[in-house]
């Protein structure tokens, strides 16, 4: 799903606009048990509630593609009967109506959420006509081809509310606050199906984590069947890895430049598509070769990728380059340029000595003054 497409059903929990169906839950203590259930029409409950519960659902449609927001693709095994693709695919159909398919899916998300707090699992249906669009992309309401019926799903952490003192009208007085159960903000989510090139997708799902370093592979894994790609920064560092380990001695300042200056060429030619735009081993040897390095440089880049990232593994490229600085770190100094500036920064041999070389302009701030 790309941006357009999250945004789209994003605007659909909004009060003016919902037309959620069901809604359903499960309060789990820390130890695992199921405290409560419930399951009604959304339409029953009070103005305050709807707010709050609309507010949870969106959040969970919020954050960075590749980072917190993640399309999970099924594999076809778990199409079959008896897969998770396909029990959630029973589940959409049951439009929660069924009770013992609903307590399945809170055992799954149960057995595979790793936390030392409390949780609230909650899901919702709805089913959005989608409108037609013509050719100057205006929406036409009256043209739908096809309905979206999905069910988002959210498990948010229930904590005590801090302590605190409150005015009590009838002592008038401040006392201590009782403290009650707040739920807050999802931790995950998930809307299944994806909502693919604006319809139903049910071979993908996307799946949402507060902490993009945090993916909860046991609950993705239990519940989805699929396999997380590896946490944003977990990616920077293993291309970092490949470079170091193919490149060896050869791994220099000013051969890092020019794979940085590589990566952002590439931004340009993706700008249309970076939400979507991955690295494969062949597009890694592409960006090297780009950055003068020569074919005989890289005999070990098959081995060294395999063991760092996974033959078959790709990278969002959003997540390898660096969009908004290029730094040089040494033990006691940074420095920090734009990242389509790095012609500031090169190296030179001075009294003997190898050094990294920053042009000075009339305009330089030093500690907040400016200085001659």
């Amino acid at each position: 799903m790309n941006k357009k497409e999250i945004a789209e059903i994003r605007k659909l929990l909004m009060p003016t606009r919902q037309t959620l169906g069901r809604i359903a839950g499960c309060y789990v203590s820390a130890e695992k048990e199921k405290i409560t259930t419930f399951s009604q029409s959304f339409a029953l409950l009070e103005e305050e509630e709807v707010f709050k519960y609309l507010e949870i659902f969106r959040k969970s449609l919020s954050g960075t593609i590749g980072k917190n927001l993640l399309d999970m693709e099924f594999p076809n095994d778990e199409e079959e009967e008896g897969g998770k693709q396909r029990f959630l695919y029973e589940l959409r159909q049951s439009h929660l109506e069924d009770d013992e398919l609903l307590d399945r899916f809170y055992d799954r998300i149960i057995e595979g959420y790793v936390t030392s707090e409390n949780y609230l699992i909650l899901i919702v249906t709805n089913a959005y006509d989608v409108p037609g669009r013509g050719t100057d992309h205006l929406e036409m309401f009256d043209a739908s081809e096809e309905v979206y019926d999905y069910f988002q799903a959210v498990v948010c952490p229930v904590d005590l509310a801090k302590p605190a003192l409150s005015y009590d009208n009838t002592s008038a007085s401040f006392r201590s606050r009782i403290r009650d159960w707040v739920v807050g903000m999802p931790a995950v989510g998930l809307l299944f199906p994806a909502f693919t090139d604006r319809g139903n997708d049910i071979h993908s799902c996307l799946y949402y984590s507060k902490n993009a370093e945090d993916l909860h592979f046991d609950l993705t894994e239990t519940l989805l069947g699929c396999q997380a790609p590896m946490p944003a920064g977990l990616q920077k560092e293993a291309f970092d890895q490949v470079v170091e380990q193919s490149l060896g001695d050869k791994c220099d300042f000013e051969t890092v430049k020019e794979i940085h200056e590589a990566l952002m060429a590439r931004q340009e030619e993706h700008e249309e598509d970076q939400e979507s735009d991955t690295l494969g081993i062949g597009d890694v040897r592409v960006i090297l070769s780009k950055a003068g390095i020569p074919d005989e440089d890289l005999e070990s880049l098959d081995d060294v990728y395999e063991e760092n990232i996974g033959r078959d593994s790709r990278l969002m490229a959003a997540n390898v380059r660096s969009k908004t600085k290029f730094e040089v770190h040494t033990p006691d100094v940074t420095i920090t340029v734009s990242p389509d500036r790095t012609d500031l920064v090169e190296t030179r041999i001075i009294d003997g000595r190898k050094c990294i070389v920053i042009p000075v302009t009339d305009e330089v701030i030093v500690n907040g003054i400016h200085v001659r």
